[in-house]
C-alpha cells in the first residue's frame, strides 16, 4: 500500500478510536483497567512473537497472565485501602517469588539449547515492557481523580496529544526538509530534522492546553511546566519509538502484527507512548500535577 493510502487509514481509524479512547479515560475505573489488561495481553504477545521468529519461545502463559494481572490490581490498590496495604507491604516478596517461579518454569521446561537465558529475559521483559508501563496511565487518571473526570481525562490527553502531534510533524517535517538520518541501522525513515520537527510540533501543544484546555477543565499548571513536559515527552517518545523499532529490526520485521489498520500491531501504536506515559507521570508528580 502507498504511503497515502496508509496515511488514509490512519486517519479513519484515527477519527474512531481517539473519541472512543476519551470516552473512556474520561470514564476511567475498571473500564479502564480492563482495556489496559487487554492491551497488555496484546503487546506482549506481539513482543513474544517477535521473539519466536529468533528462536526464543518464551513462557506465554505466565507472561500474559501476568501482564494482564497489573492493571486490575494497580487499580483495586488505588480505591482499596486494605488492598493498597496489602499490596505495600507484600509486592517485594511477591516480585521476588514470581521470579522465582519464571526462572524454575525455565529450567523445568527449557533445555540449553533453547536458549533459557533469552527465554527468561524476553519473559520478564514483556510484563514489564508492554504490562507494567502503560499502568502509570491510571495514576495520571485516577491519583487526584475519580470517576467520570474531565480534568482526569485531559491529565491523559495531554501527553498522549503531544505524542501524536510530535509523531505527524516528525513524518511531515521529515519528508519536506530530507537530510542526515536519525538512526539509520535502527529505522532508516526518520531524519534529524524530522527529530526536531517533531519536538516543535510537540511544544505547540502546551500553550494550546495551557490557554484552550486545561483552564475549562479546572487544571492548572505553569506554561513553563507544560513546555518542559511536551519538550521531554517529544523526545522520549521518540526514544520509544527508535526502540521497538530496533526489536522489528533484529526479527526481520516492518509491523509487530497487522491488528490496528495502518498502523500495524499493539506495539507499533503504542512504541512511543510505552515511554511517554510513565514519564508524563513522573513529570506531573514532579511539578505536583498529581
Amino acid at each position: 500500500m502507498s504511503a497515502d493510502g496508509n496515511l488514509i487509514r490512519r486517519v479513519l481509524f484515527a477519527v474512531i478510536a481517539i473519541p472512543l479512547a476519551l470516552a473512556l479515560v474520561w470514564y476511567g475505573g475498571i473500564p479502564l483497567a480492563i482495556v489496559l489488561a487487554i492491551a497488555a495481553v496484546l503487546g506482549a504477545r506481539e513482543l513474544f512473537d517477535l521473539a519466536a521468529r529468533q528462536g526464543v519461545q518464551p513462557l506465554r502463559p505466565l507472561g500474559l497472565a501476568t501482564a494482564a494481572a497489573l492493571a486490575p490490581m494497580v487499580y483495586g490498590a488505588m480505591i482499596s485501602v486494605e488492598m493498597r496495604q496489602w499490596i505495600t507491604g507484600a509486592w517485594p516478596y511477591v516480585a521476588a517469588l514470581w521470579l522465582i517461579v519464571l526462572l524454575t518454569w525455565v529450567l523445568a521446561a527449557r533445555a540449553p539449547t533453547d536458549r533459557p537465558l533469552s527465554v527468561a529475559g524476553v519473559t520478564l521483559l514483556a510484563v514489564a515492557y508492554a504490562g507494567a508501563l502503560p499502568v502509570f496511565l491510571l495514576a495520571i487518571r485516577h491519583a487526584q481523580h475519580s470517576l467520570r473526570s474531565w480534568s482526569g481525562a485531559w491529565l491523559v490527553f495531554f501527553p498522549l496529544v503531544v505524542t501524536w502531534v510530535c509523531d505527524t510533524a516528525a513524518m511531515f517535517g521529515g519528508r519536506a526538509l530530507g537530510g542526515p538520518k536519525l538512526a539509520p541501522r535502527v529505522s532508516p525513515g526518520k531524519t534529524r530534522s524530522g527529530s526536531t520537527a517533531g519536538v516543535i510540533g510537540g511544544l505547540l501543544v502546551a500553550p494550546v492546553f495551557g490557554a484552550l484546555v486545561f483552564p475549562h477543565v479546572g487544571v492548572e499548571v505553569p506554561l513553563w511546566h507544560l513546555l518542559v513536559i511536551a519538550g521531554v515527552l517529544s523526545i522520549v517518545g521518540q526514544v520509544g519509538d527508535l526502540t521497538e523499532s530496533l526489536f522489528k529490526r533484529e526479527a526481520g520485521v516492518k509491523d509487530s502484527s497487522a491488528l490496528i489498520p495502518g498502523h500495524g500491531g499493539v506495539l507499533d501504536r503504542f512504541d512511543s507512548l510505552y515511554f511517554v506515559i510513565p514519564t508524563a507521570a513522573a513529570l506531573y508528580h514532579l511539578f505536583g500535577v498529581i
